[in-house]
């Protein structure tokens, strides 16, 4: 390989408090502008910032996910910088001594697990929200300015876009579990910056790494870097350098469009936040806060894969969302067949049934008419395909599956001796498929069945018939 990718993240994450980092301001997504706002987070005089309890636990909470080190001191800082979005004139944050360092998240690759490092995780406070309106004025709304945040920042371990964003997925997922943040690009509360550059590795040169910003989906964060890798692969061909820039993401022309070039660092001179006290948390406080903690997803692919002896690839379909995982769960309590109740979750039920955002997850029945449905099935009262009929029927009319069945006359034939007149009827109609069968034809048998299937009108169990016409060409 000549060319090596080195990828760095900078991930900012909204923290579902109900009140903001700093004060008693309302955290709500969507409210009216600047309804929630108070002389701490609009900084007016005599404001004093009071750390919100909440957030420190839910970051700790984050930082022993990704296997930080929880520190038991740590303070903030003020990062000086001023836009409008900032009345401060700058932003609480943790620079130097963050509350979690030295962490790590494993992700799945074609070479096996591979450990995505982070520098750290630190609390600082979010910005407000620029609305810009068509008449070319920009207007401010406050409420989301003091949010509790944190920003999560990797190493450069990330070496392709793919990574990128099964890194993103697998933290989005974990954030979600821990149900700390709704972790939705849509609104904000979960924003994520690349940083990456390329390495000759038979030269050692490299370039100068590009940051892209205005990221809104981990698609676009895959496409932002494959896009930005060829783009610096052709600079190392082509010997031409490029100082540090930043770039956003053009979703439509699919390429990242320069922003500004970086020709000084940013010096946001830093300095300890005189008006809050340091973090001081003991390893006590810390393992009450992780004692509290649920049940993280690769806990629960390995409970699922014990418990309910599936398989490690259906466990972690099943525990893809906190709400799918749930479902299966409460119908496995009254339902013990969890191989039949998996492979009917994902293969039906997925696909009619979309999980959103919010993870809600609805259906237009109750889970015990699901439950009844399987149990006919697993009786073989009806066919696999009989209740395949029966559930898109439940979902189009939200009727229980007993009703449809008797509704639709789908309960199979278990009189033995009305399906081997079926059979016998059959086997006299199609005497080329009896010597196909004994010519090793395998088509020929499931011909037959498909016949005996069309006389009942789907009513013959398929097993029974398959067993009956073999014994019968057999004897024949």
């Amino acid at each position: 390989m000549k060319y090596k990718t080195i990828v760095g993240l900078e991930i900012h994450v909204e923290l579902s408090t109900e009140t903001k980092a700093f004060c008693s301001c309302k955290n709500s997504f969507g409210d009216e502008p600047n309804t929630n706002v108070c002389p701490v987070c609009l900084a007016l005089p005599g404001g004093m910032p009071v750390l919100n309890r909440n957030a420190v636990n839910y970051t700790i909470m984050a930082g022993t996910a990704f296997n930080c080190k929880i520190n038991n001191k740590s303070k903030f800082d003020r990062k000086n910088y001023f836009y409008p979005d900032l009345t401060k004139g700058f932003q609480i944050t943790q620079n130097d001594k963050p509350i979690c360092t030295d962490g790590y998240l494993e992700i799945d690759t074609e070479d096996g697990k591979k450990k995505i490092g982070l520098f750290q995780i630190q609390m600082e406070e979010d910005t407000a929200k620029s609305l810009h309106t068509e008449d070319n004025e920009t207007l401010m709304d406050y409420n989301r300015c003091g949010v509790p945040l944190i920003e999560i920042v990797t190493k450069p371990d990330i070496s392709s876009g793919k990574e990128a964003r099964d890194f993103l997925e697998k933290l989005k997922s974990t954030l979600r579990f821990l149900d700390i943040s709704d972790c939705k690009m849509e609104e904000g509360s979960l924003r994520c910056d690349v940083n990456v550059n390329v390495k000759d590795m038979e030269t050692g040169e490299k370039t100068a790494i590009t940051e892209v910003k205005n990221l809104n989906s981990f698609r676009g964060v895959e496409k932002a870097i494959d896009f930005e890798v060829e783009r610096h692969i052709k600079l190392l061909e082509n010997h031409e350098d490029e100082i540090k820039t930043t770039r956003r993401w053009d979703d439509a022309k699919n390429e990242t469009i320069l922003m500004r070039v970086k020709y000084t660092a940013n010096d946001y001179r830093f300095a300890p936040e005189g008006d809050l006290p340091i973090v001081h948390i003991t390893d006590e406080e810390i393992k009450e806060v992780v004692d509290k903690m649920p049940e993280l997803p690769e806990q629960m692919i390995e409970r699922f894969v014990e418990e309910y002896d599936i398989t490690l690839e259906d466990a972690q379909v099943l525990t893809s969302s906190r709400e799918l995982a749930k479902f299966f769960e409460e119908l496995a309590k009254d339902f013990k067949d969890y191989t039949l109740l998996s492979n009917w979750i994902q293969t039906e039920i997925l696909r009619r049934v979309e999980i959103s955002d919010d993870e809600e997850f609805k259906l237009p029945f109750e889970n015990k008419e699901f439950i009844e449905l399987l149990n006919a099935i697993k009786s073989e009262k009806i066919s696999n395909n009989a209740g395949k009929k029966v559930l898109r029927e439940m979902f189009e009319t939200g009727d229980g599956a007993k009703e449809i069945i008797e509704r639709l006359g789908l309960v199979q034939m278990t009189d033995l001796s009305a399906i081997e007149k079926i059979v016998d009827e059959v086997l006299d109609e199609n005497e080329q498929s009896i010597i196909d069968f004994k010519e090793g034809k395998d088509r020929a048998l499931g011909f037959l069945v498909g016949q005996v299937m069309k006389k009942s009108r789907g009513k013959a169990n398929p097993k029974v018939a398959n067993e009956m016409l073999v014994k019968k060409l057999n004897e024949r």
